[in-house]
C-alpha cells in the first residue's frame, strides 16, 4: 500500500497537470473565438462563389473551355486530408485519418491506384508508415493560417491535376458545426463540378466580356482556393473546439482523481493515527 507521502506528491503532480489543461482549455477558446469568426465571416462568400460555378459549369461547352472541368477516365485517385499539426485534441485527428483510410480502401477494391497529400504534422506521419505514397505534404500551418497557404495548396493540386499526376481529388476535412460536435466531411475539389441541387437551377443567358475562356481562367482557380482556404478555417476551428473540450475533460478527470486520492489520503492517515494510537495504549498497558 503506499504511504501517505507517496499519496500526497501525487496529488501535487495531479494538481500540476490540472492547473496545465485548464490554462490549454483558456487559450483554446480564445484561438476558437478568433477562427470561428473567420470561419463565419467567409461562409456566405464561399457558398455564393460555389453558386456562381455550378451556374457556369451549365454553360453548354463549358468543360472545352478550361481543363478543371473537364472529365477524363479515372485511373489514378488522390485524397487530401487536413489535420493538426498538434495532438491534445482528442478525436479530431483519428477520426479523420480513419475516414480518410476507408476512403483509400474503397477506391483501391475498385482497382484504382491511389495517392494522397497531407496537411497537417499528424496526417504525414500516419502515412509515411503505411504503404500509400504521399504526393505532396504541409506542415506547420495550424496557428497561423492564411489565405496564402490556401493559394499554395490550390497551385499544387492544380499543378497535379494538369500534369496527370491523378484524376481526381478528393478533400477529407473536419467541418465544424458547434463548439461540441465537429462533422467529417468529404469533397470533390477536380474535376471540378456543380453540386447536385444546382443541376435543376434555369439555364440563364450569359454574355461573356472579354471571353467565356478568359473569365474562366480567372474565376476556376479562384474558386478552387476559396473552397480550399474554407475547409482550412473550419479544420481549424474544429480543431480549438475538439482541444477545448478535451481540455475541459482532463481537468474535470483530474478533479476526479484528486478526490479519490484525497479520500485514500485520509483513510491511510486515519489508519496510521489508529495503529499509534494502539501501540501507545499497548506500551501503557504493558507498563503496568
Amino acid at each position: 500500500m503506499p504511504t501517505l507521502r507517496d499519496i500526497r506528491r501525487r496529488i501535487k503532480a495531479v494538481k500540476n497537470t490540472r492547473q496545465i489543461t485548464r490554462a490549454m482549455k483558456m487559450v483554446a477558446a480564445a484561438k476558437l473565438r478568433r477562427a470561428q469568426q473567420r470561419m463565419l465571416a467567409l461562409r456566405p462568400y464561399a457558398h455564393k462563389m460555389q453558386e456562381v460555378l455550378a451556374s457556369l459549369a451549365q454553360v453548354g461547352g463549358a468543360e472545352e473551355l478550361h481543363p478543371l472541368l473537364r472529365r477524363r477516365p479515372r485511373k489514378v485517385v488522390e485524397v487530401l486530408v487536413l489535420t493538426s499539426d498538434r495532438g491534445l485534441c482528442g478525436a479530431f485527428n483519428s477520426n479523420v485519418l480513419r475516414a480518410a483510410t476507408a476512403l483509400l480502401r474503397d477506391f483501391r477494391d475498385k482497382d484504382f491506384q491511389v495517392s494522397a497529400s497531407a496537411v497537417g504534422r499528424k496526417a504525414v506521419e500516419y502515412y509515411k508508415r503505411r504503404e500509400v505514397p504521399l504526393r505532396a505534404q504541409w506542415t506547420g500551418i495550424s496557428g497561423r493560417l492564411g489565405y496564402a497557404h490556401a493559394q499554395e495548396i490550390a497551385s499544387n493540386i492544380i499543378e497535379g491535376y494538369l500534369k496527370e499526376d491523378f484524376d481526381e481529388l478528393y478533400l477529407v476535412y473536419n467541418e465544424f458545426k458547434s463548439v461540441i460536435a465537429q462533422k467529417v466531411s468529404t469533397l470533390r475539389l477536380l474535376p471540378l463540378h456543380e453540386p447536385e441541387e444546382a443541376q435543376a437551377m434555369a439555364m440563364a443567358d450569359y454574355i461573356f466580356e472579354p471571353s467565356a475562356r478568359a473569365l474562366y481562367e480567372q474565376l476556376l482557380p479562384k474558386a478552387l482556393e476559396i473552397q480550399l482556404y474554407r475547409a482550412l478555417l473550419e479544420s481549424q476551428a474544429s480543431e480549438e473546439a475538439a482541444r477545448m473540450t478535451a481540455m475541459e475533460n482532463a481537468s474535470k478527470n483530474a478533479d476526479e482523481m484528486i478526490d479519490r486520492l484525497t479520500l485514500v489520503a485520509n483513510k491511510v492517515r486515519q489508519a496510521t493515527i489508529t495503529k499509534e494510537l494502539m501501540d501507545i495504549v499497548g506500551g501503557a498497558e504493558a507498563l503496568k
